[in-house]
C-alpha cells in the first residue's frame, strides 16, 4: 500500500479486497501530516508522523484481512474465538489512528497561520477529524464502546483550527 500508485490503491479500495475504512482513516492522517511538514519550518516531526501513519494504514489493513479470514472459519466456538481475537486486535491500530490524528494536529498549530497555508490547515484538519472518526466508529463496531472522549477532543481541536484558518485575511 505504501508505494501503490493513487490509482491503483482507489481500483483496490473499490474493490471487494478492499482494505476497508480503517486503512484510509491512517491515510488521512498520513495526508494530514505531509501538509503540516509542508508549510512548518521544521517539518521533521510531521513527516515521521506522515510515515507512521502510512504503516498504521498497513496495520489496518491486516487488521481487516485478519477478521475476514477468521469469518470464514467453519461456524464453531474456535470460530466465535478467532472473531473475537481480531475484532479485540483491530481496536489496537484504530487507537493508534486517533492518537495519530490528535498528534497532528498539535503540530499544525505550530505552524503560523497566513494566507499560503490557510487552506493547507483546513485541509489538515478535516483530514484529522475524518480520521478519529472513522477510527472511532471501527472501535465502536469492533468492541461496542461507546465512543472516545478522544475522538471528541480531536473534533473539537480540528473545529479551531479551521476556523482559525478561515480568519486569515488575504493580503491586498
Amino acid at each position: 500500500m505504501r508505494d501503490q500508485i493513487m490509482s491503483d490503491f482507489l481500483k483496490t479500495l473499490a474493490s471487494d479486497a478492499s482494505p476497508g475504512g480503517g486503512a484510509t482513516a491512517a491515510l488521512h492522517v498520513a495526508q494530514a501530516a505531509a501538509l503540516v511538514a509542508k508549510a512548518s519550518p521544521d517539518g521533521r516531526a510531521a513527516r515521521a508522523l506522515s510515515m507512521y501513519a502510512l504503516r498504521l494504514a498497513e496495520k489496518e489493513a491486516h487488521a481487516a484481512a485478519t477478521l475476514a479470514r477468521a469469518r470464514r472459519l467453519p461456524l464453531g466456538e474456535a470460530r466465535e474465538l478467532a472473531v473475537a481475537e481480531a475484532r479485540r486486535r483491530a481496536c489496537e491500530p484504530a487507537a493508534e489512528v486517533i492518537a495519530a490524528a490528535a498528534a497532528v494536529l498539535d503540530l499544525a498549530d505550530r505552524v503560523p497561520l497566513d494566507s499560503l497555508v490557510g487552506t493547507d490547515l483546513a485541509a489538515v484538519a478535516e483530514a484529522a477529524r475524518a480520521a478519529a472518526t472513522t477510527a472511532g466508529v471501527s472501535i465502536e463496531i469492533h468492541s461496542g464502546a461507546a465512543a472516545s472522549p478522544e475522538v471528541t477532543a480531536v473534533g473539537e481541536h480540528a473545529d479551531r483550527l479551521t476556523a482559525a484558518a478561515r480568519e486569515v485575511v488575504v493580503p491586498a
